[in-house]
């Protein structure tokens, strides 16, 4: 029998793609197409989901070569194993394995330093492998729907510092251990509909936990099982901490001491509530959203259809209120752009950040797709070139420092280079003067670039890959700048403006085209205002904008959105 050609594969060996997405069943019966391993080298993104059976993956040696994995989402595909080469792929932060037909996972998990998500819902597990615990950046463990009748000690005992989400809904689960409270970045926590009669006092100890659904459990203390199902976790957690603590120890019925007892006890936590809620109220960081609707005459960006085949997708907004005077502010906003670009941006390979100095940009905005060897730019930090001959000389640099450091494997700056390779044209955001003032994912321009003095800033995100992915990146990074701002409002650091960047603040002028509010916060503040920009196509029609009503959507206690 010949085998199975994927329409999907031959794309995606045809365009050098790093990311195969295969969905629904093949007509050729379960067999992988063998041409997938050719994508192994550069291959950062696979999907396999509902590609029933397949019988060419399990206990296939062939997923051990895909080194560059980053996701791997191998879903509905009615998998009774997992290949042991899972714990090769060094680099993998998602793995998605849900609704299958697994009874184990294997042990070589444990290998995959960087997991940070493992989803795993709807199969059949009885057991986690202890070595799970070894995953010390996993941030989500998704384990609902299977047949575990405990959460392993050895998991619950490595307090993994990060894992924020552990979901086990619907197991067997009939005891959670003492070691629950070593979760110290335990912010969610699903239990729900198992087979739990007791709850470990130590669960209250879990300092960020916020959210708790342990509804569909019999509890021996029947004042525990009513709170579960109609109070916050707040006054669960408390009522743990102080009196209940899941041992079956409820409010002793006719006995009038310990009923006066209570009451004053409550008395005396409504106002302790009262107290932390208002020190809350002070410490959350504080988003405020402005709908265009709500600022007119903001800048908009066109998008041509030129950039089709090169970067199409790109998203903006306008940020108010970022505290960049101060100490080393500007220092600390450029480090984290640098670390988003390295983590969530996969070296911005699937996403690229640029920020501008609003009262420096002249709009409209024109996001479109030039000639390489005609389209200049004016790069931070270096004089006018040309993109073609820009991006000549930075692979020069990283071929020149790859041989410095005697690495063999390609460097982070050549994987983003390869994104242009073989385009005869470059995608730019090009000003109303014809200026380019962004080529991504390279670099953006000497003009808008962000100086203690800038007040508003101009964001962008551009992908190759999906829309989904800019907006993901723009959360992230509205996010930390959220964070930053608290921290330097607090901290109060010493303002620090050079002569210079004073002399050149007081002779910006506001340009007539983009109207450009002027009103600045006197008293620091760490509210951050975030503005919609409308992205159009060259009719006008809207394409996005952002932040939309499903953007900044973020599952976090310590931020307040105001829209």
């Amino acid at each position: 029998m010949a085998a199975p050609e994927w329409p999907e594969v031959e794309l995606a060996l045809a365009e050098g793609r790093r990311e195969l997405v295969v969905r629904g069943p093949r007509p050729e019966g379960d067999e992988l197409d063998p041409r997938l391993y050719e994508l192994a080298p550069l291959l950062q993104h696979l999907e396999l989901s509902g590609v029933a059976g397949l019988r060419g993956l399990e206990g296939s040696g062939g997923l051990g070569r895909m080194r560059a994995l980053r996701s791997l989402v191998l879903s509905g595909d009615g998998l009774r194993t997992l290949p042991p080469e899972l714990g090769q792929l060094s680099e993998l932060r998602l793995l998605d394995v849900s609704d299958n037909r697994l009874s184990a996972l294997p042990a070589s998990l444990g290998s995959l330093t960087q997991l940070s998500s493992l989803k795993a819902s709807g199969n059949q597990l009885e057991a986690l492998p202890a070595e799970l615990a070894n995953c010390s950046r996993l941030a989500l463990l998704h384990l609902s729907d299977n047949l575990l009748p405990e959460l392993p000690a050895a998991l619950l005992a490595s307090g993994l510092m990060l894992l924020s989400t552990l979901s086990a809904a619907r197991n067997r689960i009939e005891r959670l251990g003492d070691g629950i409270s070593e979760l110290r970045g335990l912010r969610t926590l699903d239990l729900s509909d198992n087979f739990l009669s007791e709850i470990p006092c130590e669960l209250a100890d879990c300092p960020k936990l916020k959210e708790i659904n342990l509804k569909g459990n019999k509890f021996k203390d029947k004042r525990l099982e009513k709170m579960v199902n109609g109070c916050q976790t707040k006054s669960i957690l408390d009522y743990l901490k102080a009196g209940g603590r899941g041992k079956g120890r409820g409010k002793t019925e006719g006995n009038e001491k310990n009923e006066s007892k209570e009451k004053a006890r409550k008395k005396a936590m409504k106002r302790d509530d009262a107290d932390e809620s208002d020190e809350e109220d002070l410490n959350k960081l504080v988003l405020r959203v402005l709908r265009f609707s709500e600022n007119p005459c903001t800048v908009q960006v066109k998008v041509t259809p030129n950039v089709k085949d090169v970067r199409p997708y790109i998203v903006c907004c306008i940020i108010e209120g970022m505290q960049l005077r101060q100490g080393n502010a500007l220092k600390r906003f450029l480090v984290a752009q640098t670390k988003l670009h390295d983590d969530i941006c996969l070296k911005r390979t699937l996403a690229t950040i640029a920020t501008h100095d609003l009262q420096l940009v002249k709009g409209p905005l024109l996001y479109d797709a030039r000639p390489s060897q005609s389209l200049k730019i004016t790069p931070l930090g270096r004089k006018e070139v040309k993109a073609v001959d820009l991006v000549r000389q930075l692979q020069m640099e990283a071929d020149e420092q790859r041989k410095q450091k005697k690495r063999q494997n390609v460097s982070g700056l050549h994987k983003y280079l390869q994104l242009l390779n073989g385009k005869e044209n470059f995608p730019c955001l090009v000003d109303a003067e014809d200026c380019v003032i962004s080529f991504p994912p390279i670099t953006n321009c000497e003009k808008t670039k962000i100086k203690k003095t800038t007040s508003q800033l101009f964001v962008e995100v551009t992908s190759s890959a999906n829309l989904q992915a800019c907006k993901e990146v723009m959360d992230s990074l509205i996010m930390r700048m959220a964070e930053l701002n608290k921290f330097t409002v607090e901290n109060q650091e010493q303002e620090t403006v050079s002569g210079d960047e004073a002399e050149e603040a007081s002779e910006i002028t506001v340009v007539p085209d983009l109207v450009v509010d002027q009103t600045v916060t006197q008293a620091a503040t760490s509210e951050l205002i975030v503005k919609q920009v409308r992205v159009v196509d060259v009719d006008g029609n809207l394409k996005v904008v952002y932040p939309a009503k499903t953007d900044l959507n973020l599952n976090v206690d310590c931020v307040t959105i105001i829209r």
